[in-house]
């Protein structure tokens, strides 16, 4: 079983920018898709951006692109997602998430963190 953390989460203007972590350990994460999810109270889990294993291709959700990028240190087993220019849109708890592919179909990861609160505001 893998263990998840995220951290760096916080409170931001709009406009600002804040940097997330996740830190993997108990299982073999350089050969691990993984990816952000986020979510706001009363709305569904959603997809923000995923990254393969060899970190060659990422995938990013429309509503973040050119704002958010993902990437990832498998000697540090961590997965980073650096976000610019929020808005308080991307207000949510975000997730991260290992599994065997590249997609944004929640129910295909088999491991999650516990969430860490972003909030931006206006």
């Amino acid at each position: 079983q893998v263990l998840l953390v995220e951290s760096g989460g916080g409170s931001v203007q709009a406009g600002g920018s804040l940097r997330l972590s996740c830190a993997a350990s108990g299982g073999t994460f350089n050969t691990d898709t993984m990816s952000w999810f986020r979510q706001a109270p009363g709305k569904e889990r959603e997809f923000v951006a995923g990254i393969r294993p060899s970190g060659g291709r990422v995938l990013y959700a429309d509503s973040v692109k050119g704002r958010f990028t993902i990437s990832r240190d498998n000697a540090k087993n961590t997965v980073y997602l650096q976000m610019n220019n929020l808005k308080p849109e991307d207000t949510a708890v975000y997730f991260c998430a290992a599994g065997p592919y590249l997609v944004v179909t929640t129910t295909l990861y088999e491991n999650w963190g516990q969430g860490t609160q972003v909030t931006v505001s206006s």
